[in-house]
């Protein structure tokens, strides 16, 4: 077998692992598992490593599987967090199941017919009939409060100053998720469990579980969690989450945000989130030190990602709206962003709303300026700007005769007026 303890480690994916857990992925094929929070109806770039690892997992010819914690998303991991989620209802987490098993789809084939084909779970299939006293007997004798007391994520929220510490439906989390690991273990030869760094004390209790209750001998390994040179959290912008569906965060959206990745980041990034050999990722940093103005690394991060979350199409397209703002593009460049691309590259410019009615006997470039949006303060001063030739409709630069029409219109519903280089507005046919 491929040693992918030793992939991990130079791409900086391995934070902690159990003594064995090398040799045991060496000797034979070896399933294991990474758990899924349905926490909403879509994954976000924070899940993306865990996915990542998934695949590595299953290139190296072992069997992954990714559980959607349909049970464990009614109670709310503590882990790495200060105070009590809301528990959802259980329309809202089905329908958070569903999106989660498709964003998981698009990343990992669960269809093949190979010997290491990734398997889908979901916890509640096994926990629904689970009644809380056997539960308690069956489960509960085999872990000790001290042993669950002595957890990170349970001494770092009975630590803090908040008044309403830790509920014993959170207090349980740790133990619900070893019984996963137990049945996993027991059910589907499962004997490896992945995670986040801070889930090394809810794996490793799913170890000692399996050791108390069967004598079993079960593994674990965590990855670091990603953070950011800034100190600012990765995966967020001032617009929130970085989602992995499209109709949550487009892909120019997607695509910027690794594009606007810091030099200090990036290096790290594409080890990380790209599956680009060693020799080529170290070829790519020489290139971008010696030439940083370049964004060399920033651009191929952006490249990868964007066609593993999304497809080549979808980055191609992301690409062209990139340069639009900033390069020489025209009205038929426009014309092929949808609307939310559209929008998300004019993100901020102010807007006016116009009748498409009067779009139709064609509206002249004078009144669209001044009147209509109030782009420039004035008539004269929307003349002063055509002659000196800085008005352009659509990327385009236009005269004093200009007329807009319905054939302008881009996505059927917005005409982009400039004047310079960079002072946009907006005007939104209805």
């Amino acid at each position: 077998m491929k040693n992918f303890v030793e992939e991990l480690t130079w791409r900086g994916l391995l934070h902690n692992i159990m003594p064995g857990t090398e040799e045991q992925l060496l000797k034979e094929q070896t399933s294991a598992y990474i758990g899924f929070d349905p926490t909403a109806d879509s994954l976000h770039i924070g899940s993306l490593v865990q996915i990542i690892l998934l695949m590595h997992l299953q290139k190296f010819g072992h069997k992954p599987i990714a559980l959607v914690g349909g049970a464990t998303g009614m109670i709310g991991d503590p882990s790495g967090r200060s105070a009590e989620r809301n528990l959802l209802d259980e329309e809202a987490l089905n329908k958070n199941i569903a999106g989660v098993k498709a964003t998981l789809e698009r990343f990992i084939d669960f269809s093949s017919d190979a010997s290491n084909a990734a398997e889908l779970v979901n916890n509640y299939d096994w926990m629904k009939n689970l009644s809380f006293l056997d539960f308690a007997r069956d489960i509960g004798k085999h872990i000790t409060v001290n042993y669950m007391m002595a957890k990170d994520s349970v001494k770092n929220r009975l630590n803090t100053e908040a008044k309403e510490g830790m509920s014993f439906t959170e207090f349980t989390y740790q133990l619900i998720q070893g019984y996963d690991f137990l049945h996993l273990y027991s059910k589907h030869n499962c004997m490896l469990q992945i995670g986040g760094s801070d889930q090394w004390g809810n794996i490793t209790t799913g170890t000692e579980l399996i050791r108390r209750k069967i004598q079993g001998k079960a593994y674990a390994l965590t990855s670091p969690l990603i953070t950011k040179a800034d100190g600012t959290k990765f995966g967020k912008t001032e617009g929130g989450n970085i989602w992995l569906d499209a109709k949550r965060t487009s892909p120019y959206k997607f695509y910027q945000y690794w594009l606007n990745a810091s030099d200090a980041d990036v290096e790290r990034y594409i080890k990380i989130f790209t599956f680009l050999d060693k020799e080529t990722i170290e070829k790519l940093i020489v290139e971008h030190q010696e030439t940083p103005h370049l964004r060399i690394l920033q651009k191929k991060v952006g490249e990868e990602v964007t066609i593993m979350a999304h497809g080549k199409e979808a980055y191609d397209n992301a690409v062209k709206a990139s340069s639009i703002l900033f390069g020489k593009s025209t009205a038929s460049d426009l014309k092929t962003l949808d609307e939310q691309t559209f929008l998300d590259v004019f993100e901020g410019v102010p807007q006016a709303e116009i009748l498409k009615a009067d779009l139709e006997n064609g509206l002249d470039i004078v009144s669209a300026l001044n009147e209509k949006s109030g782009f420039l303060k004035s008539n004269g001063e929307a003349r002063r700007a055509l002659k000196e030739n800085s008005i352009s409709v659509n990327k385009e630069k236009v005269k004093e005769d200009f007329v807009i029409d319905n054939a302008d219109l881009i996505a059927d519903k917005f005409i982009l007026l400039q004047r310079g280089k960079r002072n946009y507005f907006l005007l939104k046919a209805k």
